[in-house]
């Protein structure tokens, strides 16, 4: 779709779609839309924003997401920035009725991005941000190398999952900052000062006892390493806020994935029944959709799954049958209010923990499965334990939950690192090439507290081998 009356009947469409999107009581912020070629929307998925950082990991999800399209395995028919204005970008090649559905879609998702209660300290001008922080990464490899630089954002994205997205931050002053590093570096660290005790180690020291450093564990393990190491210098420190800051922005996204796109599968799915459609596009618009919500035996669809959900909350709270009127004291005709409550105050695990029913789960076939021996075999289908399973699953967008537990471990300042282990053990190939980086990043040596085999085994990087041993 290039020419330029195709163009036109486009912005009529998109016309229509926005007046009838106001009229269900979508609330959105003004969205700008692009038709960009392959190699541009696949860029911009890659690197996840139209202006990011270079790195080589999104070099790799390029080419693996430029082959699938190559090879018609799966394609990207549009991408939507969550800022103030929405930038959405549709694919070039696209059929006019595909377009219809993708800016419906597009619709609901900013309305989401705007309204619900997980987004709502998210940068909306991340856009500009990202842009200045490529510029100055750009300046620093041009100053350090770029082999250096390369090898940091190496050791800081190896963590960037690990932080507290809710985590309200108190600044301290930089001379505070200053003067608790450097009474923790009076305290002995030469491999031969264990021979001493402390109490023979005078240790001139003005600021407060503290017996724990930190005073209680903490999960966001990125900003503990930025606050505290003594290793970074201000072009590191500078990095690794970039990368946190930007995983804080991605995080909304991560932990709302079913609800958002379920939520804009809804939207497209009742705003396009709603405009003239003639015969061709009807069909179009019917395969389209159908491939959207097409469920796999060995993948959860998010768009079948959040639809699902929004559509029977609709029903139970429009027309509820009598238990639920007895027992929630509903009286019906409450639908559209209810899942606007829901979009606006929920995330996915709540969402799937609060609405997913033994109904739908039967409905569409929802089963535990795992791997034993050499195939996969289904473990569980009764529905409690599958729901839970599933919110199990989300929990913490599906990463572990590591956390500091001793900033100042040996009285050493080595770092001790605790997985709350929870029944799913960490990946240990994983884990011994990622302590190195921690090691990078701290400067120290770095321990790490886990479970295998319901045995605690303690992992540990000196700086130069990776080691373990029961504890």
């Amino acid at each position: 779709m290039n020419t330029r009356d195709e163009i036109k009947q486009l912005e009529q469409a998109l016309e229509k779609i926005v007046a009838r999107a106001h009229e269900f009581g979508l609330d959105f912020y003004d969205t700008y839309f692009e038709i960009c070629p392959a190699d541009i929307l696949y860029t911009f998925g890659a690197y996840g924003m139209p202006t990011r950082f270079t790195h080589w990991t999104f070099g790799k999800a390029y080419h693996k997401m430029k082959t699938q399209y190559d090879y018609n395995l799966g394609r990207i028919y549009e991408m939507v920035i969550n800022s103030n204005p929405c930038y959405a970008f549709l694919l070039e090649g696209n059929s006019l009725i595909q377009n219809k559905l993708i800016m419906a879609h597009v619709l609901a998702h900013c309305d989401f991005f705007k309204n619900n209660a997980y987004f709502q300290n998210t940068a909306r001008d991340m856009v500009e941000s990202m842009a200045a922080a490529a510029e100055r990464f750009r300046a620093y490899e041009f100053k350090y190398g770029r082999d250096r630089v390369e090898k940091f954002i190496d050791a800081a994205i190896s963590i960037q999952e690990h932080i507290e997205p809710r985590l309200m931050v108190k600044e301290e002053r930089t001379e505070e900052r200053k003067k608790k590093q450097d009474c923790r570096c009076k305290r002995p660290e030469t491999p031969y000062d264990d021979l001493w005790s402390l109490d023979e180690v005078k240790i001139e020291c003005t600021c407060p006892s503290v017996k724990q450093f930190p005073p209680k564990p903490e999960k966001d393990i990125m900003f503990f390493v930025l606050q505290h190491s003594r290793e970074l210098e201000d072009w590191q420190q500078d990095i690794m806020s970039v990368i946190r800051q930007e995983m804080l922005y991605f995080w909304p996204q991560m932990e709302t994935k079913i609800m958002n796109e379920g939520w804009a599968t809804y939207w497209h799915l009742r705003i396009i029944r709603e405009i003239d459609l003639n015969e061709a596009e009807t069909v179009e618009f019917a395969k389209m959709h159908s491939s959207i919500i097409q469920t796999s035996r060995f993948r959860l669809n998010p768009y079948t799954l959040g639809l699902k959900v929004f559509e029977d909350i609709e029903k139970r709270w429009e027309n509820p049958n009598q238990e639920e009127k007895r027992k929630y004291r509903r009286s019906g005709g409450e639908g559209k209010e209810k899942i606007f409550e829901v979009r606006t105050s929920e995330n996915d695990v709540s969402f799937l923990r609060n609405y997913l029913t033994r109904e739908l789960i039967e409905e569409l076939d929802l089963y535990l499965y795992k791997k034993i021996g050499y195939d996969w075999k289904i473990t569980d289908k009764e529905w409690e334990k599958v729901r839970d399973g599933l919110v199990g699953s989300l929990t913490n967008c599906g990463y572990p939950h590591i956390e500091v537990q001793d900033g100042d471990y040996n009285r050493r300042s080595e770092l001790y690192l605790k997985h709350c282990y929870e029944g799913k053990e960490l990946d240990v190939f994983y884990l011994e090439k990622t302590l190195p980086h921690v090691y990078t990043l701290w400067g120290k040596p770095v321990y790490l507290e886990t479970m295998l085999d319901d045995k605690k085994i303690l992992f540990s990087y000196n700086g130069e081998k990776c080691s373990k041993k029961f504890i």
